[in-house]
């Protein structure tokens, strides 16, 4: 039954459970579970993506521990009665950071992403972080039935992999993963030997700015998402400001058919000056809705049913 909401907290590690099926119009929060208890429990915090299991349980990405350092995996609810069960992944396979992750059950994979380790993140971005391990850098390959850690792969200090999509066709063995500071998307597929691999498909490059922290912005693709179809990928790159749109028809070779901007930190008139930009000819108009300008930063994209 699609009746309860789960809502996870990222700073405070809370997790709130809300009834939208007695009165859709009048939710109403039904169960709240303390971070004491995830902290006690998992020693987990930090909380993130849910998702629904196959069995029915409701499973949750941390990026963090209790102290706010750096550690990824997952805790598990119970679907019924949304009682906290504890870790889902083996207890020596909990990789070093987490964010995002997506499953497909007829090929028996879960995989996710990285992240930022939570401490750091109210201070504010520092480029000496990169040096730090501050930010994520693996894609993560599991074993759904076993809760095991089959392959991981690097994808640089600069990565940063946040949102992860498996294609909606159940039979489906591929799916991309965005990184935000790179500006890459890279596809993950299955191969014949049954392990899995990565490519590079898309490459936003960074732009040559005056007026900002440093010297060239990274688009920061925070999130994707593809059509229930399977036949377009849309990006969300938050500082560039546009959602994208790629065409699928082949796979291994997404084609840019749609850009729009809707806010970011490069508009025409603004602080920042855009020296250098391999993709456009001239800063981006502001978007203007009813004689009123919109001061935004895109994030998170959502296909509806």
């Amino acid at each position: 039954k699609r009746n309860k909401l789960i809502l996870p907290c990222l700073i405070s590690s809370r997790i709130y459970v809300v009834d939208v099926g007695s009165q859709c119009r009048a939710p109403k929060l039904c169960k709240m579970i303390e971070p004491v208890d995830v902290f006690w429990t998992c020693n987990k915090g930090y909380l993130n993506v849910p998702r629904s299991l196959p069995n029915g349980d409701i499973l949750i990405a941390n990026t963090g521990d209790p102290s706010g350092n750096a550690k990824g995996g997952f805790i598990v609810l119970d679907g019924e009665t949304f009682e906290l069960k504890g870790n889902w992944e083996n207890a020596c396979e909990t990789p070093p950071s987490g964010y995002d992750f997506c499953y497909q059950p007829r090929h028996n994979v879960l995989v996710s992403s990285a992240g930022v380790v939570p401490k750091y993140v109210g201070r504010g971005f520092n480029p000496d972080d990169f040096k730090k391990g501050v930010f994520g850098r693996r894609l993560n390959v599991w074993n759904l039935s076993c809760r095991s850690l089959t392959q991981c792969f690097d994808l640089g200090e600069d990565s940063l992999p946040l949102s992860v999509k498996f294609l909606h066709n159940p039979d489906a063995a591929e799916g991309y993963v965005g990184c935000a500071l790179s500006g890459i998307i890279y596809r993950f597929y299955k191969c014949e030997a049954n392990n899995w691999a990565v490519e590079e498909v898309i490459r936003i490059p960074a732009k040559d700015v005056r007026g900002w922290i440093m010297p060239k912005m990274p688009a920061f693709t925070v999130d994707l998402v593809i059509s229930m179809d399977d036949k377009y990928l849309y990006l969300s790159n938050w500082l560039h400001g546009d959602i994208r749109q790629y065409e699928l028809s082949e796979t291994c070779k997404p084609r840019l058919v749609g850009q729009v901007f809707v806010g970011g930190s490069i508009l025409r008139g603004g602080p920042v000056t855009v020296c250098r930009d391999e993709e456009l000819k001239c800063q981006p108009e502001p978007l203007v809705i009813k004689v009123s300008s919109v001061a935004s930063l895109p994030s998170g994209v959502l296909w509806t049913l």
